[in-house]
């Protein structure tokens, strides 16, 4: 990878009122034409997003959205898109229309109060205005005063930023010391793409190599012999989970073993609840139904893990007759009572405020959740083995 993923990359929401100049906002911290801009309301219909390298924060990307106060034909579904929105954002940018701070202004910081956002309020077009209420007070059409609006912006950021993404969390480094030999199994697949590993793989390689470790990738029937070549032990054994139980029956029981897509449910979310809610497989009867939440929308192959293997390997554990419904990319259904489980991907082009959000939802209506791995690996009986590496996290 050349480039840090989206994933990774803290997102910032610009919010506010139609034409208070949130995509003027952003065209002058990013340097760039990056939204259009007019004088015409709701020129901003749909999310744009904008990767920048914002030092010393590290890589975001902005998220220029529709105004609140739309009350044009498609305003109501534009409104409904940018608060989805919310669910990915680390933090929002209130832009205010100068002095003018009523109903929307309001309704953005209950929002986003809600949801435990911090949030940064600019007060644009302070060329024409006279407010001295607290917050960044900029003239956006003002491409002079660049360097002076980052410079004050990144000191609200710093202030504001969660923790976790300033010190940013290991995926696998820290479950081993430094200097440990880490042995990937990556099966190159239909599902692989061409010339290249996936981002969950890419990523460990460069977390492991951050914590001074020795990474040894393997395709699954390499295994055996690269375990047989070492003059020690592997200290830890990841692999992709469809291979999860080949796996554990070759790997001795004093190493440490897990899958990709369990380190991911780590990283982006909540591993110990996503682990509980897969006791609710042996629980699930006829005509309950299961949602397969997929974060990509990749075209699925013939054997698709998503639409194809978990949905036998269910049908399949548990002999019952299950609905089971699909969602993908960042669609994710309000009806969430009416399942009695949803299995969430990895979650590898998502950032963990998006994965976090969804669990809190699912917790909300009462609906247990896991993730692709950490199913997989209680379907096929080993889940108890692929979690050991965590046993000491509460």
């Amino acid at each position: 990878m050349e480039v840090t993923p989206k994933s990774l990359r803290l997102h910032i929401a610009l919010l506010g009122r139609v034409n208070a100049g949130k995509s003027s906002f952003l065209n002058l911290v990013t340097g760039q034409d990056v939204s259009i801009t007019s004088e015409i309301a709701g020129t901003t219909t749909d999310v744009v997003e904008k990767a920048q390298e914002l030092l010393p924060i590290g890589p975001v990307v902005w998220l220029d959205t529709a105004g609140l106060d739309d009350n044009t034909e498609l305003g109501e579904q534009r409104r409904q898109k940018t608060k989805r929105t919310l669910d990915k954002a680390d933090v929002a940018v209130l832009v205010c229309d100068g002095d003018k701070f009523g109903s929307p202004e309001q309704e953005i910081i209950k929002e986003c109060e809600t949801r435990s956002i911090p949030i940064i309020k600019v007060y644009n077009k302070a060329d024409t205005t006279q407010t001295k209420a607290d917050g960044l007070h900029v003239n956006s059409l003002d491409k002079s005063s660049r360097d002076q609006v980052l410079n004050e912006l990144k000191a609200e950021l710093l202030k504001i930023v969660p923790e976790d993404f300033i010190k940013a969390p290991a995926l696998l480094g820290d479950l081993v010391p430094p200097q440990s030999t880490v042995i990937l199994i990556t099966p190159i697949d239909k599902e692989a793409p061409k010339g290249r590993l996936i981002m969950p793989q890419v990523q460990a390689i460069r977390d492991a190599l951050d914590y001074d470790n020795i990474v040894l990738v393997v395709k699954e029937n390499q295994y055996e012999q690269a375990l047989k070549s070492l003059k020690n032990k592997p200290d830890l054994v990841v692999c992709d989970s469809q291979v999860v139980d080949f796996m554990v029956t070759k790997t001795p029981a004093d190493i440490k073993c897990t899958t990709f897509s369990i380190l991911f449910a780590r990283l982006k979310g909540d591993l110990l609840k996503q682990a509980e809610g897969a006791k609710m497989i042996a629980k699930l009867g006829d005509g309950d139904k299961v949602l397969i939440a997929e974060a990509c929308t990749h075209h699925a192959i013939e054997d698709d893990i998503g639409k194809v293997k978990i949905p036998n390997l269910l049908k399949k554990k548990t002999g019952k007759n299950l609905q089971i419904d699909f969602c993908a990319g960042c669609m994710f259904p309000n009806n969430l009572d009416e399942y009695k489980l949803v299995v969430q991907c990895g979650g590898c082009t998502q950032n963990r405020r998006e994965i976090l959000s969804r669990i809190q939802k699912c917790e909300t209506a009462k609906v247990a959740i896991t993730n692709y791995g950490i199913c997989i690996s209680e379907l096929k009986g080993v889940l108890d083995r692929v979690m050991e590496p965590f046993k000491t996290e509460k």
